[in-house]
């Protein structure tokens, strides 16, 4: 019998990470060249799931979009979405600034932690800094929301300015005259049909892809070189991880069981797959494929609601992300002495939630929002570079928390818009949760 594949590429990850280790001991020329071919693997996998972004995400929106149809159904449905994903994603920036407030992971033994983790400016250039935050470098993000070249957008990735333009070009088809829009209807469903088709067969090779991004990744490690600031980075690393793991496995299920009135826990199975594919990619947009497989299928979502719902959370909801950057932002504020004011926190809480929604789905895509953040409340950006020890688990792991809170909310928004879905207190044989 076939094994699933969220056991194959569980099974991929395990046998990644025993291989990985035994090239510790090879020599360095021999293990380069190990994790020069665990890498060409890695990446021509993410590279084919990249290759599907951008046809996927404007046909699905398209199509979901014009199956709605009315312009109320469209503004019910995308104003109960966004609401979801404000009240997550807020709730995950709280949850982590309540942890590293009680941690205090930047301090060592009661004393920031600067002079243990080398960073250069001093603790008075750095106070004479803070308290002055300005806002301008937020302006970006919002100009992306309306790109000036959709096709400038969509060779550069900008998914929000993509997102935007796809959700209007479904709402005025929609308005169209049956001539107009019965054959672009068509031609974006049928866009639609060939992109989830090739999705199809780009998974069958997810098990190798994953094995060689994962092998790469513990191949390649040396811990000689942060031996003196492990024990400080090792707390901000779990307090990040604890923050999660609460954002997971409580937040999200109270949301699922009160809102959405479904058996919370039995997400966990139904959407396994996703969940391992975006741990192993890091890359909420590449695991987009597969999250709508499993929301649509394990779930029993409808299709017009995944297909509206998911390709605006993959870009828009990262609650994942930006609880990691309120808390990165606090580690480095505490590790340099600086003493942040309930205003400043605040300022740090609104940027992240306003970062975060124009971050891409791709891997450490979050750090150039965190020296956004940095640069807002007077923090030295050079402090970036010590984040990069634990980013790529650490990414991996809110990667992870950006996808269930995207198939969290469309179990939700289907059961608000009246659908029974598979996983309903109500429904006549819900799946349980292992």
């Amino acid at each position: 019998m076939r094994l699933a594949l969220h056991w194959q590429i569980g099974i991929a990850i395990v046998l990644a990470f025993v291989v990985g280790a035994l090239t510790w001991s090879m020599p360095d020329g021999q293990q380069a060249t190990l994790v020069g071919v665990f890498q060409f693997v890695g990446a021509l996998f993410i590279n084919a799931l990249k290759m599907l972004i951008v046809p996927l995400i404007v046909s699905s929106i398209i199509v979901g979009v014009a199956n709605i149809g009315g312009g109320d159904d469209v503004g019910r449905l995308g104003g109960k979405t966004l609401l979801f994903y404000w009240a997550t994603t807020l709730s995950a920036i709280l949850v982590g600034l309540f942890l590293v407030n009680i941690v205090q992971p930047g301090l060592s033994n009661g004393e920031p932690a600067r002079d243990l983790l080398d960073l250069t400016v001093s603790a008075g250039e750095v106070s004479s800094r803070v308290g002055s935050p300005g806002m301008g470098d937020l302006a970006d993000i919002f100009l992306r929301l309306v790109p000036s070249n959709v096709v400038a957008a969509a060779a550069n990735a900008q998914l929000l300015g993509l997102i935007f333009f796809s959700l209007l070009f479904g709402y005025f088809m929609a308005r169209a005259s049956h001539d107009v829009a019965e054959p672009l209807f068509r031609f974006w469903n049928g866009v639609f049909d060939v992109m989830m088709r090739m999705t199809e067969f780009v998974m069958k090779f997810a098990p190798i892809g994953v094995f060689g991004l994962i092998a790469a990744v513990v191949a390649s490690q040396d811990y000689s070189e942060f031996e003196r600031f492990l024990g400080v980075l090792l707390k901000f690393a779990g307090v990040v991880a604890a923050a999660l793991l609460i954002q997971l496995l409580v937040v999200l299920p109270l949301f699922l069981r009160f809102a959405g009135r479904v058996r919370a826990y039995a997400m966990f199975p139904a959407m396994a797959p996703a969940l391992l594919t975006a741990f192993s990619t890091a890359s909420s947009s590449a695991t987009l494929p597969i999250t709508m497989d499993c929301v649509e299928d394990n779930a029993g979502v409808s299709k017009k609601i995944a297909s509206f719902v998911l390709p605006l959370g993959a870009t828009v909801n990262m609650a994942g992300t930006a609880l990691y950057e309120c808390v990165a932002v606090i580690f480095i504020a505490q590790a340099y002495g600086v003493d942040l004011s309930i205003y400043l926190q605040f300022v740090i809480v609104m940027t992240a939630l306003l970062t975060s929604i124009g971050v891409a789905g791709v891997p450490s895509a979050s750090l150039v929002a965190i020296v956004i953040i940095l640069q807002t409340v007077g923090l030295p950006a050079e402090a970036i570079g010590i984040l990069f020890v634990f980013d790529r688990i650490l990414d991996m792991s809110r990667t992870a928390v950006n996808i269930f809170g995207d198939a969290c909310c469309a179990v939700i928004v289907a059961r608000r818009e009246g659908e029974t879905t598979a996983l309903a207190l109500d429904a006549p044989s819900a799946p349980s949760a292992a």
